[in-house]
């Protein structure tokens, strides 16, 4: 493509502005460059090339230049002009596939990590409310009927899949009237309600700063029917254990093996440090439970999440564990283009993606079943013992894994807290 402007060069240069194309490595643009002068690809062809160049850096697997190079070499000369064009994109787009079906094989050393985020944590007043429901309730999959306190909203962790980096920018906020909102509150008495504070950050990461841990503790304190949920990657737990917690208050880990941690979960707190900050918020009285979510689909682990949940088993009384959750891991379209503007290292979404229920995209229903009944399975020994549920799933799902469904989200969200209270309350309230 030379420089003089002809219409199709305006339409490749209009094409690529809005595209990873800037972003890629000088080998890439030239490639892509010189295959739409010579085989005058579309538009799309163009957003799917820099988004193949782009996987494929991220992964680590090799660049467009090479592979398209190959290909080039493996077609008969014979074959040319737009067939020619044909067998170079399915060739390329093989690749991809194959690259994707197969289970991802990370690095035991980890991939690089990026840079860390300087993030600090900033009160700020708003009209925003904070009670709200969970932001992926849906009448297509099975829900808790969870609720949401945002007691802050952004993330100083990097988990690579994270949605909480697509929707908030710069410093964590911390609302600044957040005990007079708490107040505010109106629950109907006596009725059970699961509340969470850990869907717009972490729950334990930022400690008591700014009294939000003193504050919590007081609300389920005022409120006892509720159950108040604090979910964490992190190993903070120390201020929290200062506290008057009452016993409505469950800290909840999200799990993964170390592999999962070391390669995606960037700046958390390692497995052992999770598990043993569970054990010490079990040890003094604190109801706990796990969320292996997301699963992932890599090489190892059939043997890994089993060996996991063998050592939760080990490790913890069940009678001290209230509940267990699994769901794959899940993208939408804003949060798959905030990776690859990130380009960091990442094998996150090097899988198949097919649209769930939602429209976002997972693992096929094969992987996914697979994935969540061999878990399942692991925990034999617990399951008359500790609530098991699938997060965010379809009903049809529940039936290969558990073997039953409930009805409808009410009746979930009824048997969650009939079975998880009779814990927190032992002996009645």
């Amino acid at each position: 493509m030379t420089d003089k402007q002809t219409p199709y060069a305006e339409k490749f240069q209009s094409t690529i502005d809005h595209t990873f194309y800037s972003q890629l490595g000088e080998k890439d643009r030239l490639r892509i460059r010189a295959v739409a002068g010579q085989y005058r690809i579309t538009t799309q062809e163009i957003r799917n090339l820099c988004i193949i160049a782009r996987d494929l850096e991220m992964w680590q697997s090799g660049t467009v230049d090479e592979l398209w190079n190959k290909a080039e070499n493996s077609i008969p000369a014979g074959v040319v002009g737009p067939q020619r064009k044909k067998r170079l994109f399915q060739i390329l787009k093989q690749h991809v596939a194959q690259l994707r079906e197969k289970p991802t094989i990370y690095p035991i050393e980890g991939l690089a990590k990026p840079e860390r985020p300087k993030m600090k944590l900033v009160s700020q007043a708003s009209d925003k409310k904070i009670l709200g429901w969970c932001p992926v309730a849906s009448e297509k999959t099975l829900c808790c009927n969870l609720h949401n306190i945002d007691v802050v909203e952004n993330c100083l962790y990097g988990c690579s899949y994270c949605t909480i980096q697509t929707f908030y920018d710069g410093h964590a906020i911390q609302d600044a009237d957040l005990a007079e909102k708490l107040a505010k509150i109106e629950l109907e008495p006596g009725r059970y309600y699961h509340i969470t504070t850990g869907q717009a950050s972490d729950s334990l990461a930022w400690g008591d700063k700014n009294g939000m841990l003193s504050l919590m503790c007081d609300f389920a304190h005022k409120h006892p029917d509720i159950l108040l949920e604090f979910k964490t990657k992190s190993a903070n737990i120390a201020p929290l254990l200062r506290l008057d917690v009452p016993p409505n208050i469950v800290c909840s880990w999200s799990l993964n093996p170390e592999i999962i941690i070391t390669n995606e979960e960037h700046f958390t707190a390692s497995l052992d440090e999770r598990l043993a900050a569970a054990q010490k918020v079990a040890d003094n009285g604190i109801k706990t439970a796990f969320h292996f979510h997301p699963m992932i689909h890599y090489q190892g682990w059939e043997q890994d999440y089993p060996a996991l949940a063998t050592k939760i088993m080990v490790r913890f009384n069940p009678q001290n564990v209230l509940f267990i959750s699994f769901g794959a891991v899940t993208f939408i379209k804003p949060v798959l283009k905030k990776i690859r503007e990130r380009g960091e290292n990442t094998r996150i979404h090097q899988m198949e993606l097919v649209p769930d229920p939602h429209g976002k995209l997972s693992n096929s229903d094969e992987i996914k079943i697979k994935l969540f009944r061999s878990l399942y399975r692991a925990f034999k020994p617990w399951h008359d013992q500790v609530f098991m549920y699938l997060c965010m799933e379809r009903a049809e799902y529940w039936d290969q894994v558990f073997g039953y469904r409930y009805a409808d989200n009410s009746e979930f969200e009824k048997q969650f807290g009939e079975n998880v209270m009779r814990k927190v309350y032992p002996s009645g309230q």
